[in-house]
Parts: structure tokens; sequence; C-alpha cells
């Protein structure tokens, strides 16, 4: 069966969407070049970054916020409207990393242990 490259994001502790048109990457060659190449991210798309669990904005051109996962979707660690040319630190608990458009956080209520369900397209 192929991977499933698309995807929906749901905050269920807070019961609102965070992403409508998702991409997933899942191997080192999606995942370097993650967001590369993109002028923003449109409300309601973003990228997940499987077993990542640092992110680096280099050679990005806009800020994004982000969500570090454990193995069971629950935020363990948040990034508000990281801007281009960061590093983030690396969140040992963290399995996958959920990069959204700046403001997304903010607008959702998404805070520290909220549970990420996700649906593969």
């Amino acid at each position: 069966m192929a991977a499933r490259k698309f995807l929906r994001a749901f905050n269920r502790t807070r019961n609102v969407g965070l992403v409508e048109r998702g991409r997933v990457a899942d191997n080192p060659l999606t995942r370097l070049r993650g967001l590369l190449g993109r002028d923003a991210l449109a409300p309601g798309d973003g990228l997940l970054l499987r077993n990542d669990n640092a992110i680096h904005t280099v050679g990005m051109r806009f800020a994004i916020d982000v969500l570090f996962l454990d193995r069971a979707g629950r935020v363990v660690h948040l990034i508000r409207a990281m801007p281009p040319l960061r590093f983030s630190p690396f969140v040992w608990r963290a399995r996958d990393t959920l990069e959204l458009p700046a403001g997304t956080i903010a607008r959702t209520g998404t805070t520290l242990d909220d549970h990420i369900e996700f649906e593969f397209l």
C-alpha cells in the first residue's frame, strides 16, 4: 500500500480544525525540502514532518507556527510565528512536527497537551 501524502489535522481537545489541505513529508528528501520554495502557507494548509523532532526555517520566506507532537499526538512543545533563518530546539519527547501558517496556534487556542488527530487521504 502506498504511503498517504495528504492529510487533515484536527485539535480534538479544542474541537477545532487546524489543517484542511496538508501534506506529509515522510522521507529524507521530502523532510529536507519541507516548505522551501513557497511564498506562504495559506490558512488551512500545513506540513506534517514524520519522525522529526527539530526543524529550521533557513531559506524560508515567511514565519510559521510549529507543533511538536509525541507518539500519541499530544502537543509537547509549540512555537508561535517562528521567523525565517531560525533553528528550533530539539524536542526529545516529540516524534512528529506539524508546520502551520503563523497565527494558527493563537486562532485555534492550541496549547500544550492538546490532542491532535490526523486523517490521512
